[in-house]
């Protein structure tokens, strides 16, 4: 294996303290939280006492103010233990959430707001999918009415929003202004204790069972105008700003997956008989195994590639399109695959592989579709290229 470089002694230090909070503090549990389809606020609590949460945030904000390597640490930790629940809803309030507040929010509401979501006593989710606008966010049709008295009137509906259920604070998006298409649209935060607002049912999904997902409900909800994030219209291009970063944060959580569903993979054929040998003795074994390896150390060295040109402040919309795309089909088809060497096993849910099968799915959907990926690949491609 090829070193990594991006991690410092300080880092891998860190990442020690992380691994040792995962493996005592959250996998014994995982299974319970999968069956309750949430993770109790006091693990939220505890994960931000360890430093698990918003680790980039800066100090005069409550945070630790550590670089963004500690964030990633983080990540490739949750998704090596294979704990999708906090994984997914750690990512969603850490590298979304925070991150929109942090970037864009006035300087009353970070001092309100990031030293609770530091804590885990505050919990983030971000609010942009509806029934009937998903990808194209310009169609969205929750309303921002500003009133007199200096605080935003929110009315409409969301769907499919991670940590829905436990949220005490919502990024929305939102139109202050219907008929300007995608200068319309400007995110504000909104607390969840506030009158009109109502969550819907738990949704019940293919897979990440223990991350709370949720339909959102606002009928004339309000939230003060100090809670705009940037200014009004401007929702449109924060959004697509912070893509870059959501669509790394998959990749590095795709790769990170696949190299434990290839060592799971590993340790299970070395063990497993079959007709008098272990089933790491037979050559497809051997072979399909080496193929997955040397496929995600490639995808391991174009992660971390980008991740060093994103802590650069360099990577493009179009790197981290790739990135997103060639990690999470890296992914999906590692899981695949390695299912297949356990057999009936590998369909019961007790086992780690079939869980990370079916987590593995929502990859290619989240943080963008693949096929929209595709799209800003090839948009860049053939107006690039000169024959």
């Amino acid at each position: 294996m090829i070193p990594r470089t991006l991690f410092s002694e300080s880092h891998e230090i860190f990442r020690a303290s992380v691994r040792r909070f995962v493996e005592t503090s959250l996998v014994p549990h995982h299974r319970q939280w999968e069956r309750d389809g949430i993770v109790p606020r006091s693990v939220w609590r505890e994960a931000g006492g360890h430093g698990l949460l918003c680790c980039n945030v800066p100090e005069e904000y409550g945070g630790a103010g550590a670089d963004w390597l500690h964030n990633v640490v983080v990540i490739e930790e949750l998704a090596r233990a294979g704990v999708s629940g906090p994984g997914s809803g750690f990512m969603v309030h850490s590298e979304m959430a925070a991150a929109y507040l942090m970037n864009f929010g006035s300087e009353t509401a970070k001092r309100l707001y990031l030293p609770r979501m530091v804590s885990g006593e505050m919990i983030g989710a971000i609010a942009l999918t509806e029934p009937d606008a998903g990808s194209d966010l310009k169609s969205i049709k929750t309303r921002a009415r500003l009133e007199k008295n200096d605080e935003y009137e929110i009315s409409g509906q969301k769907l499919y929003i991670s940590n829905g259920h436990n949220a005490d604070l919502v990024v929305v998006a939102c139109k202050t202004d219907p008929d300007k298409g995608a200068k319309g649209v400007s995110l504000i935060v909104v607390e969840t204790d506030q009158p009109g607002f109502k969550r819907g049912r738990k949704l019940e999904k293919l897979g990440l069972h223990a991350q709370d997902t949720s339909e959102l409900f606002f009928d004339a909800v309000r939230a003060p105008a100090r809670n705009l994030l940037g200014r009004e219209g401007a929702g449109f291009g924060m959004l697509m700003s912070k893509l870059v970063q959501e669509r790394l944060v998959q990749a590095i959580r795709s790769v990170r997956a696949a190299e434990a569903i290839i060592d799971w993979t590993i340790d299970y054929t070395k063990q497993r008989k079959a007709f008098g040998h272990t089933l790491a003795d037979f050559q497809n074994t051997q072979f399909k195994l080496a193929e997955l390896t040397a496929d995600t150390s490639c995808t391991r060295a174009f992660v971390d590639r980008c991740v060093a040109v994103f802590m650069a402040g360099e990577l493009s919309a179009v790197d981290a399109a790739q990135v997103k795309m060639v990690a999470a089909n890296l992914q999906c088809r590692v899981a695949d695959e390695c299912l297949q060497f356990f057999g009936g096993f590998g369909y019961v849910f007790e086992l780690p592989i079939a869980r990370a099968f079916v987590d593995a799915r929502v990859a290619k959907i989240a943080g963008g579709a693949i096929e929209v990926m595709k799209q800003i690949i090839s948009r860049e491609i053939f107006s690039s290229h000169v024959g």
